[in-house]
């Protein structure tokens, strides 16, 4: 999270865009996760338009697509990787077509790595799109890892180049890369910022009209070694601008609260410089572990045992490092987060945007917990204490009133951090894509981000609810 006020360590190049007339986006700095990160939002659509339900003929302006069946794997183009079935199926290496040398930028470390790909099927969005992140859910051993890429074809029938949307491992031993974003990527008319595919102009009225992602799988050379994947997809959106989201109706009709576990990460602050120091830059491995929690999952003691014992909750601690990109300098990447809670059992993680409360409720009420990205003054968000230009906070009931429950890591300490904040407040919050920061100028909001995890087998209540909010 960073406070109203301060300022980011990291630029954003965004700001060169500026405005392209009275209708034009005035500013693509969004800020989300503990730093600035653009928002490029077109402005087609009215004001409200939300993720329409399966079946419904609302406009729609997000879709999720993941591939994750056996039947998914087989379909996509695979190059020295095998499909694997059985009770969570995914992709393994096979034969390698050759190796490939690797220098992480972060470590000077030279070295080869055998390689095999998989590449999906073309998809074509329903929402011609002016963001798209990727996110995934892997097992990568130690000496392996993944690139994670994307390649799309805009709505003027000109194609992007293959873009890197991750270098990733689960771990950052000496066998292991350094998991990374990858800075200055660019076509001229769309750009990778940290972990968002990103239209350059949305004002022109150019979209991502369909996409391929792409997956190479790495490992050390002459070993059996390989990284399993599970699921990947990609979340297209097209928000329309707007300051204000129409209230929605709470829809329960009664309360209920998810027993979530509550840390501080506050209480880390000053703690492991080396992954951003702790205090305002956890919100969102903290808010990750508490969810991971929910289900049941921890760091065995093994995971937790490079932790400084006189530090509380190290389980805190071991999400901040697990999730920490060496390019970003911080813990805020939205896929990492995702894809570190998969690494415990049978968990998925998902990077997706919702379109109202309402749909927040729909989780709440088959057991789903969501994580949510906000920023907003001290002033909007009653109860809450402080301003924030990007904070990851969790959603784990509703009041009978329909009022926010939520594990708010930016408390004092962990017996803080329940809060009760008001419904149109935190509506609001979350789901615009225009604000006024604390100097008056015009910033950007995540317009409806959210990270969900849940089991690998959902019960066939949260199957119909995550299948009518897209996610399969």
């Amino acid at each position: 999270m960073t406070r109203s006020g301060s300022t980011p360590r990291r630029s954003v190049l965004a700001a060169a865009l500026g405005v392209a007339g009275a209708a034009a986006v005035t500013t693509t700095a969004a800020a989300a996760a503990g730093t600035a990160r653009p928002s490029a939002t077109g402005t087609s659509g009215a004001p409200g338009d939300a993720v329409a339900p399966a079946g419904s003929k609302a406009k729609r302006i997000a879709e999720y697509h993941g591939w994750t069946s056996h039947a998914d794997w087989l379909a996509g183009a695979a190059e020295g990787v095998r499909a694997e079935s059985g009770a969570r199926p995914g992709i393994v290496i096979s034969r390698p077509l050759g190796s490939v040398d690797y220098t992480d930028p972060h470590t000077g470390t030279k070295a080869a790595w055998e390689y095999a790909t998989w590449t999906s099927p073309v998809r074509t969005l329903s929402v011609p799109a002016t963001e798209a992140i990727v996110s995934w859910n892997a097992r990568t051993p130690a000496g392996t890892w993944i690139q994670i890429e994307l390649k799309g074809t805009y709505t003027d029938g000109s194609a992007t180049p293959w873009y890197v949307m991750g270098r990733w491992a689960s771990d950052d031993g000496a066998s292991s890369i350094r998991r990374t974003s990858v800075d200055d990527q660019s076509d001229d008319k769309s750009s990778v910022w940290t972990d968002t595919f990103s239209i350059d102009d949305p004002a022109s009225g150019l979209r991502l009209a369909k996409y391929q992602v792409r997956l190479t799988l790495h490992r050390k050379p002459g070993t059996k070694l390989t990284p399993t994947v599970w699921r990947v997809g990609a979340m297209g959106s097209d928000v329309p601008d707007r300051f204000e989201v129409p209230a929605s109706t709470p829809s329960l009709g009664k309360g209920r609260e998810l027993v979530v576990p509550r840390y501080s990460q506050e209480i880390h602050k000053g703690q492991y410089p080396e992954y951003d120091n702790g205090g305002e830059a956890w919100c969102s491995p903290t808010s990750s572990q508490m969810i991971i929690e929910y289900w049941g999952r921890k760091p065995s003691a093994k995971d937790l045992a490079w932790v400084n014992p006189d530090y509380a909750d190290p389980q805190v601690c071991h999400a901040a490092r697990s999730t920490f990109d060496y390019q970003y300098e911080g813990c805020g990447n939205w896929p990492f987060n995702a894809a570190y809670a998969a690494t415990y059992r049978d968990l998925q993680g998902v990077v997706t945007r919702l379109g109202s409360l309402n749909d927040a409720e729909k989780l709440i009420e088959v057991g789903i917990p969501l994580i949510t990205s906000q920023s907003f003054l001290k002033t909007e968000l009653d109860g809450a204490g402080y301003g924030t230009s990007g904070h990851l906070m969790t959603v784990i009931g509703f009041t009978a009133d329909g009022d926010v429950i939520a594990n708010d890591p930016a408390s004092a300490d962990n017996d803080a951090v329940r809060h009760v904040y008001k419904r149109r407040q935190w509506e609001n919050i979350w789901l615009r894509t225009k604000r006024y920061n604390a100097d008056g100028k015009v910033v950007s909001g995540t317009g409806g981000v959210c990270y969900l995890y849940f089991p690998a087998k959902p019960t066939a209540a949260q199957r119909r609810v995550l299948t009518e909010l897209g996610i399969r």
